[in-house]
């Protein structure tokens, strides 16, 4: 016999967490979320909270956890796209297909409530959360960034109801071993022509502190009318910083200024932890830290997080010039391998960005559609 509940129990909750933990126990994919990060989703302080409303489930099975999933009601996008969506996140479970439609059927229900009429994803509560399910390259490890899923989910998801909405795909990058003359010679002549220069800072403390909301808005005004994609509110933009801080290196983060230091454009890209996370299964306590700290400064990988321009200087080459800085660092650094992480299928301006680099499309990730009106 199958049974769905909510959670609302403390108990359920680290159930709630732990069972992909258990799902994936040695996996040598899986990549698990910080388990400090989950458990405080269940907060209501939780800044996500500020524009969504959240349900989660978990499915029993002859008294054991066999599933979980949440329903997301993200109430900027819908109201930025004028629709009435749910979304699903964090779905896991067994190879079993009543088990999964028992918990489709929760979170249908619960869109139904509230008067949504369409579910799709996985999605997060916005796009820097982990969104699309794996559909190729299982035998590659995921980034911190990404979901890991068993090939099944896709045929459980599709008997579900639930049909392909897009995908994204991801590249593996290998850096030249020098320079290319040419495109830096190109890339001076670039900024020169535009009369820009790349920022800088003494410390990482002074560079967030001086373009930090520069670079939101040009993350906003770039990715705005992307799939998925939710306004930088002041809330989030510090949470995001808090978040991710301590990942964030000098090296990595590479924003283009104009003559008033105003940002134009972005590039960032965060040391590879996903071997440290397995390690300390999302524990950052009590030594968890310590393991992504040696990854911060000795990986021979990095994730490409994101990149943004201006509309105004979008076409112009200024993306050429930031990969080209990104790059340069990485073979400074001894960098082997780049991770793009999600570039839309439907992005065709970086999809051929990657084709200037040796690169390999090795994943792929699909959001999924359902009508329930």
């Amino acid at each position: 016999m199958i049974e769905v509940v909510e959670v609302k129990t403390k108990k359920q909750q680290r159930a709630f967490v732990n069972f992909p933990l258990e799902l994936y126990k040695n996996h040598d994919c899986y990549v698990p979320f910080l388990y400090g990060d989950e458990m405080s989703l269940f907060k209501k302080t939780n800044i996500n909270y500020d524009d969504c409303d959240i349900v989660f489930f978990l499915a029993y099975k002859d008294g054991k956890v066999q599933g979980r999933i949440a329903g997301i009601e993200q109430k900027s996008y819908n109201a930025k796209n004028k629709e009435r969506r749910c979304r699903f996140s964090r779905f896991d479970c067994v190879n079993d297909l009543e088990v999964a439609k028992a918990l489709f059927d929760a979170v249908e229900n619960w869109a139904k409530q509230k008067n949504l009429n369409v579910v799709h994803g996985p999605l997060g509560f916005n796009d820097l959360d982990r969104e699309g399910l794996l559909i190729e390259g299982f035998e590659n490890i995921a980034t911190f960034e990404e979901y890991y899923n068993y090939d099944y989910y896709q045929t459980l998801i599709e008997k579900c109801g639930y049909g392909k909405e897009i995908d994204y795909l991801s590249f593996l990058i290998t850096p030249p071993k020098e320079k290319n003359e040419r495109i830096v010679k190109l890339s001076e002549a670039m900024l020169k022509k535009h009369k820009l220069h790349f920022a800088t800072a003494k410390s990482m403390g002074q560079y967030l502190k001086k373009y930090k909301d520069g670079i939101f808005d040009v993350l906003d005004e770039a990715y705005r009318e992307l799939y998925g994609v939710v306004p930088y509110t002041e809330r989030l933009r510090k949470s995001i910083i808090s978040q991710f801080k301590l990942l964030l290196k000098l090296d990595y983060i590479i924003a283009l200024v104009d003559e008033t230091e105003t940002v134009v454009a972005v590039g960032i890209g965060l040391p590879s932890i996903a071997k440290a996370v397995q390690k300390c299964k999302g524990k950052l306590l009590p030594f968890g830290f310590i393991d992504i700290l040696k990854a911060k400064n000795n990986t021979k990988v990095f994730d490409f997080a994101l990149i943004g321009i201006r509309k105004k200087f979008q076409g112009s080459g200024i993306t050429a010039i930031i990969l080209n800085k990104i790059i340069e660092s990485a073979i400074a650094l001894g960098i082997e391998k780049i991770e793009s992480n999600h570039s839309l299928e439907t992005n065709d301006k970086i999809l051929n960005t990657w084709k200037v680099f040796e690169h390999k499309n090795h994943k792929r990730f699909r959001c999924f559609i359902k009508n329930i009106d």
